[in-house]
């Protein structure tokens, strides 16, 4: 991996961290390739079992995509008639999205400062965010005349409602810890000294727990977000078929039988 995202698998928990704090770990070329491959290794590694995705320092989780090497880009683009910079929608921030979104094991993103634009977005398909009480939100698109990317039309809307996201893609601004807390964009406030420990704490609890009763959770909530109610009844059929043949789910009822806390082996 680049020196710009860090990759480390302890436990069956892969922490991935994005490492370019002087630049408030803005998206240059590089961070989105090694961001993107580091994701992808961690979803197809089998012996990880959850993922943690934070940042380095204490002031920005990330602020999306950097606007200097963007700038250059552009010009580039301007000289020679191509559309090469755009292309990194499909290139990187899509992958990023899907590997986050479509991994058969939670994603814990531990959110230590600012989350702006495509890092708004990292953080929205993360399956539980873990947010530090100095952090904040914000869209950000708008602000630099493009439309939404890295998935936030979608997550954004399903998280806070429609109406609310409107407000916050059409009039950027910035949204504190505590207000994105109340709109349930976080799932658990911390405070900032305690946030990378915590947060470590959260997703080291899912590495140990039912990976594949997990797996099933998630895919049932992406299926269900798009589905009608009969179709997701299938869905969860199939699911919980597939849940009731894991050797955690017989580990977990011969715990509950004998008193004792389950010891899942992931599988």
């Amino acid at each position: 991996m680049a020196d710009s995202v860090l990759y480390e698998v302890t436990d069956g928990l892969a922490t991935v961290t994005i490492n370019r704090p002087d630049a408030m770990n803005a998206m240059n070329t590089e961070t989105k390739v090694a961001l993107r491959d580091a994701l992808r290794a961690a979803g197809a590694d089998t012996a990880v079992r959850a993922v943690l995705l934070t940042a380095a320092g204490t002031r920005a989780f990330c602020v999306g995509q950097d606007l200097k090497e963007h700038v250059g880009n552009l010009a580039a683009d301007r000289e020679s008639g191509s559309k090469l910079t755009m292309s990194t929608v499909s290139e990187h921030y899509n992958p990023i999205v899907r590997a986050l979104t479509e991994m058969p094991k939670p994603v814990v993103a531990g959110v230590n400062g600012v989350a702006a634009g495509a890092g708004f977005g990292f953080a929205l398909a993360a399956d539980f965010r873990v947010v530090a009480d100095t952090a904040s939100f914000n869209t950000s698109f708008a602000g630099v005349a493009l439309t939404a990317d890295s998935g936030v039309s979608w997550t954004l809307p399903r998280l806070i409602g429609a109406s609310r996201a409107s407000d916050l893609l059409l009039f950027p601004r910035s949204v504190k810890a505590q207000e994105a807390y109340d709109l349930g964009i976080a799932n658990r406030l911390v405070p900032a000294e305690s946030l990378h420990a915590e947060a470590e704490a959260v997703a080291r609890a899912l590495a140990a727990g039912p990976t594949v009763a997990y797996a099933a959770l998630k895919e049932s909530l992406a299926y269900g977000a798009s589905h009608s109610l009969s179709e997701a009844l299938e869905r969860e059929d199939v699911l919980q078929t597939r849940a009731g043949a894991s050797e955690d789910h017989s580990i977990a009822v011969q715990a509950f039988l004998s008193k004792q806390p389950p010891r899942y082996l992931g599988r």
